[in-house]
């Protein structure tokens, strides 16, 4: 079995506990600050965190370019949280300067879930990650308002999309690096394998 090559984006959020999730399921990690570092990886994780720093750290550092012309030919990337708004094309309620990778054909509500203190956990059945629920840890969470037809929603909590596909694509709204359980990055890590072959 190949051992992909799986950068996360490292300007802020929780690069840490991505790094031990994809290496439990069996990935090489690196951390990704320049465009060199990015040309290096086979794939790339955008953590959680605060978008709207992530958006224009990613500016800063001469990232954001080289990061949609990688999503867009093809690249396999996987965002939590922030990282979900990172990967849509359409953010609801952006904050002034505030721009995404996109690649995924939805549309994120910031924050939808509520403020740092009406933070939760919920198990979710999601399609494609067996072996029962997976805890979603939603802080400060986005959803999806809606997807186009290449967008698959992969699960679902009070009636808005919180996991989705698109291609190579993988986002979800919660935080599966928090839990210990691997599963959600053994997806994407498969999903990498495949784009491999």
């Amino acid at each position: 079995m190949s051992t992909p090559k799986v950068g996360v984006l490292a300007l802020q959020g929780d690069v840490r506990e991505h790094f031990a999730a994809l290496s439990a399921a069996g990935a090489e990690v690196s951390a990704v600050r320049r465009p060199e570092e990015l040309a290096d990886a086979d794939a790339l994780v955008l953590p959680g965190g605060e978008s709207t720093t992530m958006s224009k750290l990613a500016i800063a550092f001469g990232l954001m370019e080289p990061l949609r012309e990688r999503v867009h030919a093809g690249m396999p990337a996987y965002g939590s949280c922030a990282g979900m708004i990172m990967l849509a094309d359409k953010i609801l309620d952006p904050r002034s300067g505030q721009e995404t990778v996109g690649g995924i054909d939805m549309i994120v509500r910031r924050n939808a879930f509520g403020r740092q203190n009406e933070s939760f956990e919920a198990p979710l059945e999601v399609r494609g990650v067996e072996g029962g629920p997976v805890e979603g840890v939603f802080i400060r969470a986005p959803w999806v308002e809606s997807t186009g037809a290449r967008a698959e929603a992969l699960a679902v909590y009070d009636g808005h999309p919180v996991a989705v596909r698109q291609g190579r694509l993988l986002a979800t709204s919660f935080h599966p690096e928090l839990t210990g359980d691997h599963r959600v990055h053994a997806l994407f890590v498969d999903m990498v394998r495949d784009a491999l072959d």
